[in-house]
């Protein structure tokens, strides 16, 4: 049986709330007065009352400091070996600025970062997906190269409902079958490029052209971009030529180009970018090269030499921008790397900080997925980017800036100078998204090339 306290800080209300029933009463009485059992049992009740909150508050302070001890586990996932490994490192070191920055911490809880390497293979990306979701249990991924990876996870990823910022660009993940739980970092593979289509036709004034890319959905979907916005103005894309992902010699390919073409346009990414540009120069026709703006970015770039100089490319971002919300990255990206970021360090940047301000967003109650993505989604709007303004649109895709670069040696050194910038550019350029979506996907082999 339990009994009230005999002393401590409830004892005294007790005797002072009996003397006003029992001043003046007649000697030889009780001293209780009618009603004060009443009383007593409505104090008691009131008493046990307050100690259930008291403990109920002490219990839920208890599990609010368990779940701030509990850190914030963000999975990356990214080619850390292999012909791709430089893209996948530039990658992970821009998460890593970002995060060091805000001191792997935000909203009063540690943030834990665990990388995993997909070796570029869909299958070992499957399982180290699997690893970070079951074992790790991460409450967002991030990363991800290459378009068969960014597919072979769109599944996995709707069905776990893992709040993901994906850097891959299939077009159709925020196209015709998007994720809900999937926000592209980056951009939808065609969309730089319809905006190159359309400056090799309206400013170079090309009519005629060869393309010579990658054989893969990324090389398919830029190639394809590129070709809708540059024929619709009168150009002509006369021949394709596909070149396998393990590509070193490209010289059967460059021997292949239609010689009537006024320029080749090219998507190449990492190492295989840097041979290709080198090969073209020594084994290519004498016609202008223009293509991807990753084929050109500082992570190819820094291993190029003259090959590279007057090559032209559309992309979302260069570190010439002259925005002070770049200049503060390079400020804080050249000291830390020892060289000048890549594009790849800029979108990981980026990823890292939209991650840190949703938490930040929900005070930390990360779990609560729902949340959480609704805030991932409004802090890439609100946070000052070094590429310049966001806009997500319906589809979970950025609409930004896309700048047109020509490579250029500047001071000694190899750069991607901004030749022009293109505001605020959908991934369906300007087409109406629901006539888009009623066309044919892009693909190897749409729209067919009209020689």
């Amino acid at each position: 049986m339990r009994h009230a306290p005999r002393d401590g800080a409830h004892q005294p209300s007790v005797l002072i709330a009996d003397s006003r029933w029992t001043e003046g009463s007649p000697a030889g009485t009780t001293g209780v007065a009618p009603g004060a059992a009443k009383f007593r049992r409505r104090l008691m009740r009131s008493l046990f009352l307050g100690v259930h909150v008291a403990l109920s508050l002490a219990l839920t302070m208890a599990t609010g400091r368990a779940e701030a001890a509990e850190p914030i586990r963000i999975g990356y996932l990214g080619p850390l070996s292999g012909v791709f490994a430089q893209a996948g490192k530039d990658m992970l070191d821009g998460l890593k600025l970002s995060l060091e920055q805000a001191g792997y911490e935000a909203a009063g809880r540690r943030i834990e970062l665990i990388d995993e390497d997909t070796e570029g293979n869909p299958a070992v990306a499957q399982a180290k997906y699997r690893k970070l979701v079951s074992h790790d249990k991460i409450h967002v991924l991030t990363g991800v190269l290459l378009s068969h990876i960014g597919y072979a996870l769109a599944g996995p990823i709707e069905r776990d409902r893992l709040p993901t910022l994906m850097l891959t660009t299939p077009d159709d993940l925020t196209k015709r079958k998007p994720v809900k739980y999937i926000v592209r970092s980056n951009f939808a593979a065609s969309q730089p490029m319809h905006a190159l289509g359309d400056y090799a036709a309206r400013v170079l004034t090309y009519k005629r052209v060869v393309a010579v890319a990658m054989d893969n959905p990324f090389g398919h979907e830029q190639i394809a971009g590129f070709q809708k916005v540059f024929e619709d103005h009168g150009g002509r894309v006369v021949q394709k030529l596909w070149a396998p992902l393990n590509t070193l010699d490209f010289a059967p390919y460059l021997s292949q180009i239609n010689r009537e073409a006024e320029a080749v346009v090219s998507v190449f990414v990492a190492a295989q970018a840097a041979r290709y540009v080198k090969q073209y120069r020594e084994q290519g026709p004498r016609i202008p090269l223009i293509g991807s703006g990753v084929m050109i970015d500082e992570h190819v770039l820094r291993t190029m030499g003259d090959e590279a100089i007057g090559v032209t490319g559309a992309l979302i971002w260069s570190p010439t921008l002259q925005s002070a919300a770049n200049q503060a990255f390079m400020r804080l990206a050249e000291p830390k790397l020892g060289r000048t970021p890549a594009y790849f360090h800029a979108v990981m940047y980026s990823t890292g900080r939209w991650v840190v301000e949703a938490a930040k967003l929900v005070n930390g109650q990360v779990e609560d997925r729902e949340k959480f993505l609704a805030a991932i989604r409004r802090a890439i709007e609100t946070t000052e980017d070094p590429r310049g303004p966001i806009k997500l649109d319906d589809f979970g895709n950025p609409t930004q800036n896309v700048y047109i670069l020509k490579v250029e040696r500047v001071g000694g050194k190899l750069q991607a100078t901004v030749v022009h910038t293109y505001p605020s550019v959908s991934q369906f350029w300007t087409y109406k998204a629901d006539e888009f979506l009623k066309s044919p996907a892009y693909s190897r082999d749409y729209p067919p090339a009209r020689p």
